[in-house]
């Protein structure tokens, strides 16, 4: 009751102000589709109303308890989930083969779950607020504290999904920030930027206060752009269709259809490892966009020649393909399988060119109760045929590949029957072949910057993402995957050769750049133009520095701010 009273305290306009920041946030980000440039330019506006919230006061004219910033923050953070996330009720229900009831409660919990770090920063801006710090201070703090929520994010809950630095991956002036400070930094541009419009309008009137502020935007924007001018020349940003192709891979698109949306005609294992062999050797001459499908500048023609592809010397020369790639798929295939394996043998030694494929491994372990650990896998196949290794999936998706603390859902027994049962894998590893080297990661490993940019510190040349993206159907998950798939590219400047069951396949530039790819749900293959990179970025080699610099500024100045507390 007395929560409920304090609750009352709260002005009904402050709760409209964070709901309508927790609708503004869910606009940069695709909502049903791939999202356009211009609505990406909410993101410079939508956590403004959020931040006058919890500056303001309450109905009795006082700046707000902590616990009233931890409401509308957390208000806002669940309507974000809610409407960012909306496809986790369609995974469940769809495709995972739950009903309408539990997929539905499942989407209501995982809001109110990842809600609590709205919910963090709420409070944390209202402890500023209340201490001798004050508005200003709060507001300039921000910036710091949403970065340290977001790290926080990625590091307990292991779910850094669409970070607010990924609503910019096509802004080419602020993702050079990404290879020195990875997503968080255009996060903190964001902040900043949404603080800063408050800041102009509860400015006190102060004698060096807007002059000195006025020298600090002119510093900072100063130091940005000699930053620039010493970071990768601008004539690198080429056209996309003027790049100076070294190699070139075949990558394949399945087209499989995933769980309880599976009731079609059956292939059987020997029917597909024909097909997908037929379609590695010859792409097909369908459809191919030079950029993202299904965005309105996008053109889709036919199969693009690759164009300008030369040795090291600068001599033009033409050949098959230098890597094949099928992507994580529902396939039966397993590593031990013998079919499957002198299948991929096979195509390897046909085509002349190594092999990267998803599927199965299994592992003997008498350690454990069920005699084996399963993993979901990526093998690398050499030109001769033999295997070179297996990458094993680190980093598993909760109540998909594997069920986190299981012994506390017992009683979901029958609910979580059909979730996967992989086991994590311990080795991240990278193939070498021909003088280059590949770094694989698989699906969901793709939104964690800090372990992606392992790869290029164990010396890879590009990396190789395979996915299956059939759980999210047509709702807008595809679509941010891909966002930050494309982010990884930028902070490791590598190319990402993109192999989909379902869409969307193809590859990615240093930049973030699409340059080519194929419409989704179709079953084919793409034969695409790459480069091979040798630096290493500032975020490949030391990680998110910067974002535990900012958590470490917000810890600092929660202290200082509990020990000169006033209010």
């Amino acid at each position: 009751m007395l929560d409920f009273l304090i609750m009352r305290l709260i002005p009904m306009r402050l709760w409209a102000m964070a709901l309508l920041s927790g609708v503004l946030q869910v606009l940069p980000f695709p909502i049903a589709g791939p999202v356009p440039v211009w609505r990406t330019a909410f993101c410079w506006i939508t956590l403004a109303p959020l931040l006058k919230a919890l500056t303001g006061e309450d109905i009795n004219g006082q700046p707000l308890r902590i616990s009233h910033g931890a409401a509308l923050g957390y208000c806002c953070g669940f309507i974000w989930y809610f409407g960012n996330c909306y496809w986790v009720y369609d995974t469940m229900h769809l495709y995972g083969g739950l009903s309408k009831s539990a997929s539905a409660g499942i989407l209501i919990l995982f809001c109110l779950y990842l809600g609590l770090y709205h919910a963090l920063f709420g409070a944390l801006i209202v402890a500023f607020r209340r201490s001798r710090l004050g508005v200003q201070a709060a507001l300039l703090l921000s910036p710091f504290a949403w970065v340290a929520v977001e790290l926080a994010r990625a590091r307990i809950t292991s779910f850094p999904w669409d970070l607010l630095g990924i609503t910019q991956v096509d802004n080419p002036l602020l993702t050079r920030l990404a290879p020195y400070t990875g997503a968080f930094g255009i996060s903190f541009i964001i902040a900043a930027v949404n603080a800063l419009w408050l800041s102009r309008i509860t400015l006190k009137q102060r004698k060096y206060t807007r002059p000195t502020l006025a020298l600090s935007a002119v510093v900072i924007a100063t130091l940005y752009i000699l930053a620039l001018r010493r970071s990768t020349p601008n004539q690198e940003m080429t056209p996309l269709q003027t790049h100076q192709y070294y190699g070139q891979a075949t990558l394949l698109q399945e087209n499989l259809e995933v769980g309880a949306a599976n009731t079609g005609h059956q292939l059987t294992k020997t029917e597909m490892l024909s097909a997908f062999t037929q379609l590695s050797l010859f792409p097909p001459d369908g459809n191919t966009c030079n950029g993202i499908p299904e965005l309105a500048s996008t053109k889709c023609v036919g199969q693009l020649p690759i164009a300008n592809r030369r040795n090291s010397d600068g001599t033009v020369y033409t050949s098959p393909t230098d890597l094949i790639a099928w992507p994580e798929a529902p396939a039966p295939f397993q590593e031990n399988d013998p079919q499957f394996r002198a299948a991929m043998s096979t195509l390897a030694h046909t085509a002349n060119a190594p092999i990267i494929v998803g599927n199965i491994g299994v592992d003997a372990d008498q350690k454990v109760s069920k005699g084996y650990n399963l993993h979901n896998s990526a093998d690398f196949i050499r030109p001769d045929g033999s295997l070179a290794g297996r990458y094993d999936k680190m980093h598993l998706v909760p109540f998909g590949e594997y069920v986190p603390y299981k012994k506390l859902f017992f009683f979901a027994g029958d609910l979580l029957a059909d979730v996967g049962e992989f086991d994590p894998g311990t080795l991240r590893s990278t193939f070498s072949t021909g003088g280059h080297t590949y770094g694989t990661f698989i699906c969901y490993e793709s939104i964690f910057g800090d372990e992606i940019r392992q790869f290029e510190k164990m010396g890879a040349d590009v990396l190789v993402n395979i996915s299956d993206d059939g759980w999210y159907g047509d709702t807008s998950a595809a679509w941010e995957h891909l966002n930050m798939v494309r982010m990884r590219a930028i902070e490791n400047h590598r190319w990402i050769l993109r192999a989909t069951n379902t869409g969307v396949t193809g590859s990615i530039d240093p930049y973030g750049r699409m340059v080519v790819s194929v419409p989704r749900h179709i079953r084919t293959s793409l034969r695409v133009g790459f480069n091979y990179e040798h630096d290493v970025t500032f975020y490949s080699a030391h990680g998110d520095l910067f974002a535990y610099l900012c958590a470490l500024i917000t810890v600092v100045s929660l202290v200082l701010a509990a020990s000169c507390r006033t209010i």
